[in-house]
């Protein structure tokens, strides 16, 4: 039996493989943070939106904190902070994507003067 010594495209044929594998985990972490982002976008977006309704509702004459907690998603309406009187101020924790990880809380407020603008 004839041996042969491989040749050099031969012999690099696990380089691709192995460059992925060491890839993986700096992709896992850009994926993770790219979601927490969104998740941090989302919740700000959400306060933000839930302070405008609460300032509507104070402005005609309703229970503003009442409404803002209402338009909440329910995964933010548990531990939301709602405070209202001039304007309304809400403040929600920032959901974590990786168990065990607190994140500090967005914060948006919205008045309505007399003219209606915020």
């Amino acid at each position: 039996m004839v041996s042969r010594r491989p040749s050099h495209g031969e012999r690099r044929s696990g380089q691709a493989s192995l460059e992925f594998v060491a890839v993986l985990p700096a992709l896992a972490v850009c994926l993770v943070l790219a979601g927490q982002a969104a998740a941090t976008g989302w919740a700000l977006w959400a306060a933000g939106n839930a302070a405008r309704v609460g300032a509507r509702a104070e402005r005609v004459g309703s229970n503003g904190e009442v409404a803002a907690r209402a338009a909440l998603p329910g995964a933010l309406r548990d531990g939301a902070r709602i405070r209202d009187g001039d304007g309304v101020r809400v403040g929600v924790r920032v959901p974590a994507l990786l168990p065990g990880v607190s994140l500090p809380r967005v914060t948006a407020a919205s008045t309505l003067g007399s003219d209606g603008a915020r």
